[in-house]
């Protein structure tokens, strides 16, 4: 979390934990990704048609996980939404290369803080790849 949060320290992040926690017990879908050795390289919530959590562990990172759970997500599942921190800004460009653009904003994340998010929706309703 912290290679992608930056903005939050660790104080913030401890507070994070359980409510990550909570929110993946609840999750409607949530799809891992393992590596070569079965262990868990990155996961993914959606809720209905929005993408509520991408992880990607920070050793796997660049190698086409993320990609591959966004058209998954779309594809499959038909997500169209996604949430991301403003101050995360690769997350943003990340989304913004899988198709998604921004339309619209809000001044607080889910838990009330002052960590503005941008909503994200796909340019069209297309399927990527």
């Amino acid at each position: 979390m912290t290679a992608t949060h930056d903005f939050l320290d660790m104080k913030d992040i401890q507070a994070l934990k359980p409510v990550v926690y909570e929110a993946i017990q609840g999750i409607e879908t949530l799809v891992t990704a393992k590596n070569k050795y079965g262990i868990a390289a990155a996961f993914m919530g959606v809720e209905r048609d929005k993408i509520e959590m991408l992880f990607v562990m920070p050793q796997a990172r660049g190698r086409g996980i993320g990609r591959q759970l966004v058209s998954y997500a779309v594809n499959e599942l038909s997500a169209s939404y996604v949430d991301v921190n403003e101050q995360n800004p690769q997350a943003a460009g990340f989304y913004g290369r899988m198709g998604f653009e921004v339309f619209g904003r809000s001044e607080l994340d889910a838990q009330g803080n002052p960590y503005p998010l941008l909503r994200m929706r796909l340019k069209s309703m297309e399927r990527r790849t």
